[in-house]
């Protein structure tokens, strides 16, 4: 029989030997933005480590995704970040740090304050309330560990909020993103039938290809029709909505089912989506918008703690990383994000 797995933020049991004290220098490299603007903005900087606070811990990152939320925040979208910052949301690392018992302890995460209210994960050390812990899957490499955050909490909330139940058909607009293809790997652990919207073929290398059971072609005019025929004219419970763009967010809208769930996490501004309201309410129907970045890392963590067991066990894929680079390229990271990509890109903080 074997211990249960404490819960995010409580401290796992303290091993025979404690760990060895680490020697800390009193510098090491971040990515740094003292005013807004374009990756150019971004310098990699020797700054003192971060001090804690009580009840916080110091993790020695070992890799963190460059996520499109992390370029936006550069690019001064994000009101409550006010530079110099150190910008990151994801992570994995190891605490160097901290409680005993937290010491040496592989650990991963995101939360909507890091990078943005407090200084971020694209540096060699992060600060962190010892409540953002949450400990990385055994069986993924730091790289993909780091690149899962934000990504499989955004599709959780939103699962979460529609009440995914088994043997529901979930269809995911988008799902070759990295939100979509969260979704579509949780929603086929749940029990789920998957449905996948992408732009043209479907993708061989995707968490989508993972879990999905049929896929719909966007670029077709006839998207209604094909999700008609995917779900034999019944409709859809759930539409997880990653894209946001009018003709197909409204095509999905008329294919819900009654008690039907949308959830939107997408949208251009000033565009704006048009469907009739009789059948929307007759069929008991429900529109959800979900915004990660209102959570901090502490509330993160549970997500993170509850997502690792279907990682070691295959439910969920590992992460498709498509570029790796080095903390000293992190501008080039940034400007390859902001370009897009097919998979994602990875930060590394070696020494």
């Amino acid at each position: 029989m074997t211990d249960a797995p404490p819960a995010a933020g409580k401290a796992p049991a303290a091993s025979a030997q404690p760990p060895q004290a680490m020697t800390l220098p009193l510098q090491a490299p971040a990515l740094r933005f003292a005013a807004f603007g374009g990756p150019e903005m971004l310098a990699c900087q020797d700054l003192p480590l971060p001090v804690t606070a009580a009840e916080e811990v110091l993790v020695r990152v070992m890799a963190a995704s460059v996520n499109p939320s992390d370029v936006k925040n550069l690019a001064g979208r994000m009101r409550q970040t006010v530079p110099p910052r150190t910008p990151g949301r994801d992570f994995a690392g190891v605490v160097v740090q901290g409680p005993a018992a937290w010491q040496g302890v592989e650990v991963w995460g995101t939360g909507g304050d890091i990078g943005f209210t407090r200084d971020g994960s694209h540096a060699r050390y992060l600060a962190l309330p010892v409540a953002a812990l949450a400990r990385k899957p055994a069986n993924l490499t730091f790289e993909q560990a780091g690149a899962v955050g934000v990504n499989y909490v955004t599709a959780w909330i939103g699962l979460d909020y529609a009440q995914l139940k088994p043997g529901e058909t979930l269809l995911v607009l988008g799902a070759t993103g990295g939100v979509g293809g969260a979704a579509c790997g949780i929603g086929a652990a749940r029990g789920c039938t998957v449905i996948a919207a992408v732009r043209g073929a479907a993708p061989a290398d995707s968490a989508a290809r993972h879990a999905t059971q049929s896929f719909i072609d966007v670029t077709r005019d006839d998207v209604a029709a094909q999700i008609a025929a995917a779900t034999g004219g019944r409709g859809v419970d759930v539409v997880y909505d990653c894209v946001g763009k009018p003709a197909l967010t409204e095509a999905a809208l008329a294919a819900l089912t009654f008690g039907g769930r949308m959830i939107v996490i997408a949208g251009t501004p000033g565009e704006q989506v048009k469907f009739e309201l009789i059948p929307f309410y007759r069929r008991e129907c429900r529109l959800l918008g979900v915004d990660s970045l209102k959570r901090s890392a502490a509330a993160c963590a549970p997500m993170m703690e509850a997502l690792r067991p279907g990682f070691e066990s295959g439910a969920y894929p590992a992460p498709v990383l498509a570029e790796t680079y080095d903390l000293a390229r992190g501008a080039e990271a940034y400007a390859a994000v902001a370009r897009g990509t097919r998979g994602r890109v990875v930060l590394t903080m070696a020494d």
